[in-house]
């Protein structure tokens, strides 16, 4: 039911804001160079973040407010609580990472900014108008341009934030530009009502065609989809290794939903002009992303790359819910495509935490070469390594191979035969650089015989998790799968 101002149904986002100035009120007054309470108080309003999203998804609480600015649906409550569960393992695993690097010595900027980033994340995928998508964006953006900033004496890391910023403002303008012109071509703001008036035939179909344009241009920039992809390999290999994470990993699930909200509920009554779109750029996003990234020799350019042309899957499902048949046939198609997300982050923060954790005082774990002999030197990091790139190439019995997998049934059933094929030959392509990394971790001789550390207790025990998740989701991924075409099913219907 709509309320215009039913504010228990923006607990997390309330909770969120009101513990993130506690956090950064009490920082300002700590002295403590490593920011050890400020780690703990951020990790415990992250685990309050879940618990809220999670008792509010258990109880059934859905529903519109503030005159539809806002909307609380299953879809909601699954991705914010897989946004904050991401951030916080982020955060485990970079912790160590930032304090050799004197990122904390200043104040925990890190800290605060990330749940600022995070409360971004969580209004996007609660938007239920184009101006909550356009906040979102903004707070999510500039908290990131911060973050790849944060090392200021680091002349790599304020060239990507000076690039990424320039790039980002000018796809939030294109954004904005395409919601200006729905708008006029519509009369209309919120989601559901842009939906409506399409469906009655009231849009003036000139500037609602240009408007999608500019729609679907911002928001391959913030999937990171070919053409729009120029930002990713320079910030993903300036940015210190922590904040790449922060920008590859919990954003893809904000990214998704707005675009799920924006191109499959408000303009799903013009899909035939914006499908092609979608599919131009899947094809580009897998034949750039693969190809380009064999070329790479630094490890953190060629992730970049390799995120690029899991776009590509990302778009081949949700343009595979668009054909003429049944609905259950869509919601299995956009359930596709989040489960994809969900593998695809899962897999990022294994391998980027590694990149992490081999890093040391004064040396950066970015080339590739830097993983020779990994194997001799920390057996559990070689493991985690391993699973995670024969998940990116693939290769069964593990969680990527059957995401591609349902992504290419969905591509399929639509009749997208010979994009299908495409998608499986430039996947083989891509294999090529996921072996070459397996390749040197275990059968070549390191270049130092530095020992490895795993890290502390906590850290080596959610490695091990991440590692354990990224095999048995591939061996027992129907529950995961379910439940992705389950949120999406009843947030179609809400």
């Amino acid at each position: 039911m709509q309320n215009l101002f039913d504010f228990a149904l923006a607990t997390p986002e309330i909770v969120l804001l009101v513990l993130t100035g506690a956090v950064l009120l009490i920082d300002a007054f700590g002295k403590e160079p490593q920011r050890r309470m400020t780690f703990m108080l951020t990790m415990g309003t992250l685990l309050v973040a879940v618990l809220v999203s999670w008792g509010q998804w258990g109880e059934g609480v859905q529903g519109r407010t503030f005159s539809g600015l806002y909307v609380t649906d299953s879809l909601a409550h699954f991705l914010k609580i897989l946004s904050a569960i991401a951030v916080a393992v982020t955060l485990i695993y970079g912790r160590a990472y930032a304090e050799k690097r004197d990122m904390l010595a200043r104040g925990g900027e890190l800290y605060s900014l990330t749940l600022l980033m995070l409360l971004g994340e969580f209004i996007m995928i609660s938007a239920g108008s184009m101006l909550t998508v356009y906040l979102g964006v903004e707070l999510m953006s500039f908290a990131l341009y911060a973050l790849v900033a944060l090392r200021r004496d680091h002349l790599p890391a304020t060239e990507a934030a000076m690039k990424y910023y320039v790039l980002g403002c000018l796809a939030s303008g294109i954004l904005l530009y395409g919601m200006s012109m729905i708008y006029g071509a519509t009369g209309q703001l919120g989601l559901a009502e842009i939906a409506q008036v399409i469906r009655d035939g009231g849009a003036q179909r000139l500037p609602l065609v240009f408007g999608v344009v500019f729609i679907v241009s911002g928001l391959a920039f913030k999937l990171t989809a070919a053409p729009f992809h120029m930002w990713t390999p320079d910030v993903y290999q300036g940015a210190p290794t922590t904040v790449t994470l922060l920008v590859g990993a919990a954003p893809k699930f904000a990214a998704f939903a707005i675009t799920l909200r924006l191109l499959i509920e408000a303009l799903h009554g013009i899909a035939i002009d914006w499908q092609p779109m979608l599919l131009i750029m899947a094809a580009l996003s897998l034949a750039i992303g693969n190809i380009v990234a064999i070329a790479q020799t630094n490890f953190k350019r060629m992730l970049a790359y390799s995120t690029i042309s899991h776009m590509g899957f990302v778009f081949l499902g949700l343009l595979s819910g668009v054909f003429e048949g049944q609905a259950g046939a869509s919601a299995a198609a956009y359930g596709s495509s989040l489960f994809y997300i969900v593998i695809y982050v899962l897999t990022t923060l294994s391998t980027f935490g590694l990149i992490m954790l081999m890093s040391r005082q004064g040396f950066e774990c970015e080339e590739i070469s830097d993983l020779k002999g990994l194997n001799r030197r920390n057996p559990l990091l070689a493991g985690v390594l391993l699973l995670s790139m024969f998940s990116l190439a693939g290769i069964p019995p593990l969680s990527g191979f059957y995401a591609k997998l349902v992504v290419l049934q969905a591509l399929i059933g639509a009749g997208h035969v010979p994009l299908a094929v495409f998608a499986v030959l430039m996947s083989v392509i891509g294999a090529f650089y996921y072996l070459r990394v397996v390749k040197m971790a275990y059968f070549d001789e390191p270049e130092d015989g530095v020992t490895l550390s795993s890290g502390s207790a906590v850290t080596r025990g959610v490695m091990s998790l991440n590692g354990l998740l990224v095999i048995g989701l591939g061996i027992l991924p129907g529950g995961l799968m379910t439940l992705c075409i389950s949120v999406i099913q009843q947030s179609l219907s809400f």
